[in-house]
């Protein structure tokens, strides 16, 4: 009987090969995979060739195959199946996640280099996405809170010559086509080109709006030792912005979202949008100098043009009220250019002393980033004020309005120089440590520009790593890690935040970890964690003004992280995983970070459920029809630290359907929100809710030749 790619390619892709299995790809090609390394010759997370039961903290690892399988778009998607991860709105025009509690836009990295610039990112091009948990200062700098996302790019193969296409559509009209074309030249040079075009369409009233992407990559063996990759991408985004519906007040209790209303559009239809043009290039060499020591470097250099403006519902809807019901709306709109340069460079050593085996990681960084942004205010013609109070209609007829009072003008310049160093430490078979530091030199400047203000500072930091492994068994790890991570303000928030000291005072984190990893065989993981986490001097929204950031004292977040990955029986794959998140906001000035609303301490931190659970089952009928069938449930969140606002729990279930008509010809049926659940999946702020699409069906047919 067939074994399910799906689950196989999870376990024993290249970055987490546990053992020797065989599979068949979805065109029938069959896949040998042997190893057991989170191998360098990949560009991954660790930075290091670690066996991933040897690595001391919670990660998990999507690989393209699952991607296809779940018919994913987007991180938002992925992140649905992921334990200890949310997604948040992002204001409808970026990716923001939520790890462990903590939120964040910056957090992404692309071949394990910073993705900061705020946009949605595709998942065209993509060899598997690795989502590392708890703070990660060492290998990823300033950042990594909660934890990161790195997204690993598609090489060329030098195995053989093939085009994979894929094309889908779903009942909303959206669609989406990709395009893989694999070339060998010849033994030492090899080309890969990825593209897609895709089409947006979903329940929502005015909602659409199209994006592409290609991203050309050229590989070279120039010795056997020596190797190089060069790629490009270009990125191209034009969208209506969407931020959802707003809350309604209820009686004795916190406010909810606005039900009966999920596709009714708070804003302009017309001036609702956001554009993104992209340009990426990126070098790697590899250098193998011996057996046991070898090293890479990378260079980077990206130019964003990014714009996006809206209005958006800013406070409650009054309804049932027995007046008219009213909403308000404000709005703004911002553009951005940028540019960064980064360089990476990395060194890993084996070697003994006695019988003692270290694996020694040494590197440096730099990066420089150069922003412009701006910012105007919208007017509304019937009171010269960007927020005005008008009757709520559906759809909404909104007054004349135009985006042309400048309220922000600034420039900012942000240079880092890093080096870090690591020593994975075998004492004996069954004990290992690691113990780390890294140091950051962070500079800034920004100017304001309207304000005829300019603003500079420098910190520098040295972040510790330690972590313990106890293996009792050679498929069993026991093991304790302490991290800390440095975040000085960056990029987008130089626009929102106050320009003095104690606004821009980086924030430090700590994270205590403990678990167990088994192999319960080669081709089924059970890993399960415990952790608690601290910040300090943290940005939230305002809840009074969304278009400003406020700085809280900290937050402390306790969680417990559990998933169960692998093949049950030859037919039956599982891929399940749990979180338990218990936070607590930590403001203890005498009047509380937020004006007129009093102290935090105490409450929620911001959408962060308690319980996470998602499950995905897939069943080999025959050796040509697949089932899968799965559900995820989130608990109820505050939406702010202010908890006035609660999004309650939801259950949804999703199914799906696969056939290969021929050894390259299959077609799958992806079926979301089965039962067509109501909910809300993620907001942004007190007034700007997403609701969660009703049932829909995707088509697609996946092709290679």
């Amino acid at each position: 009987m067939r074994k399910t790619a799906l689950i196989l390619t999870t376990i024993l892709s290249p970055l987490t090969v546990i053992g020797t299995a065989q599979a068949e790809s979805p065109f029938g090609d069959e896949i040998i995979v042997t190893g057991q390394y989170l191998s360098i010759d990949k560009v991954n997370a660790v930075k290091t060739p670690t066996p991933i039961i040897d690595v001391p903290q919670s990660l998990t690892i999507i690989t393209a195959d699952d991607i296809a399988a779940q018919s994913f778009l987007s991180l938002a998607d992925i992140t649905r199946y992921t334990p200890g991860v949310n997604i948040s709105q992002g204001e409808g025009h970026r990716d923001a996640i939520i790890i462990r509690g903590n939120q964040t836009t910056a957090d992404f990295f692309q071949d394990g280099l910073r993705d900061d610039v705020q946009y949605f990112r595709p998942l065209y091009n993509l060899a598997q996405v690795e989502v590392l948990r708890g703070a990660n200062a060492l290998l990823f700098g300033r950042g990594g809170v909660g934890g990161i996302i790195n997204r690993v790019t598609k090489t060329p193969d030098m195995a053989g010559q093939f085009t994979d296409l894929t094309a889908s559509v779903d009942t909303f009209g959206a669609y989406y086509g990709a395009l893989d074309i694999n070339a060998p030249v010849n033994d030492t040079v090899g080309v890969r080109i990825n593209g897609f075009y895709e089409g947006l369409n979903n329940h929502r009233d005015f909602v659409d709006g199209t994006r592409f992407g290609i991203n050309p990559t050229l590989s070279i063996a120039i010795t056997p030792q020596t190797s190089v990759d060069l790629s490009y991408e270009y990125l191209d985004d034009d969208r209506v912005v969407d931020r959802g519906v707003s809350s309604v007040a209820v009686a004795n209790g916190p406010d909810v979202p606005l039900e009966g209303f999920d596709t009714t559009f708070f804003g302009s239809p017309d001036q609702n949008n956001t554009t993104l043009q992209a340009h990426i290039l990126r070098a790697k060499v590899d250098h193998r100098f011996s057996e046991k020591l070898r090293g890479n470097a990378s260079v980077q250099y990206a130019d964003y043009d990014k714009a996006y403006q809206n209005l958006y519902a800013s406070e409650s809807v009054t309804l049932n009220n027995g007046t008219i019901p009213q909403v308000e709306l404000d709005g703004y709109s911002d553009t951005t250019q940028r540019d960064n340069f980064l360089a990476q460079a990395n060194l890993v050593g084996e070697f003994e002393t006695g019988s003692i085996e270290h694996t020694i990681l040494v590197g440096a960084e730099y990066a420089s980033q150069h922003s412009d942004n701006a910012r105007f205010d919208n007017v509304f013609a019937q009171n010269n004020d960007d927020q005005l109070l008008f009757p709520f209609t559906d759809p909404l007829t909104i007054p004349a309005f135009g985006f042309t009072s400048p309220a922000r003008n600034r420039k900012s310049n942000v240079y880092v120089f890093s080096a870090y160093a690591q020593n994975q430490i075998a004492l004996t078979e069954q004990f290992k440590v690691v113990i780390g530091g890294r140091f950051d030199s962070f500079d800034i400047d920004a100017t304001d520009i309207a304000g005829n203000t300019q603003f500079t500072r420098k910190d520098e930091e040295i972040t510790p790593r330690l972590g313990a492994i106890y293996k009792p068994a050679e498929n069993v790890s026991i093991y304790t890690s302490y991290s800390e991570t440095f975040t000085p303000r960056s990029g987008d928030q130089f626009l929102s935040l106050t320009l003095d000291t104690a606004s821009t005072r980086p924030q430090f984190t700590e994270n205590l970890e403990g678990g167990i990893k088994w192999d319960v065989q080669p081709n089924l993981s059970v890993t399960a964690a415990i952790f608690s986490l601290n910040r300090e001097g943290f940005t939230t929204v305002d809840p009074n003004n969304q278009q400003n950031l406020i700085t809280i004292d900290g937050s402390k977040v306790k969680g417990v992280e559990l998933q169960l990955i692998g093949q049950l029986t030859d037919e039956w794959a599982l891929n399940a995983g749990y979180s338990y998140l218990d936070g607590e906001v930590e403001d203890l000035s005498a009047t509380g970070s937020i004006i007129g609303v009093g102290s935090l301490n105490g409450n929620k931190p911001r959408q962060t459920p308690e319980h996470t659970l998602s499950v995905w089952n897939t069943y080999a009928v025959n050796d040509k029809l697949e089932l899968g069938l799965g559900a995820t449930y989130q608990d109820s969140f505050f939406v702010n630290e202010d908890n006035s606002v609660e999004v309650p729990d939801y259950v949804r279930f999703d199914a799906a359907a696969y056939y290969d008509v021929s050894d390259t010809l299959r077609l799958q049926l992806n079926v979301e929100n089965l039962f067509d659940a109501n909910y809300f999946p993620d907001a942004h702020s007190n007034t700007n809710i997403s609701t969660g699409e009703p049932l829909n069906a995707r088509i697609t047919v996946q092709t290679r030749f």
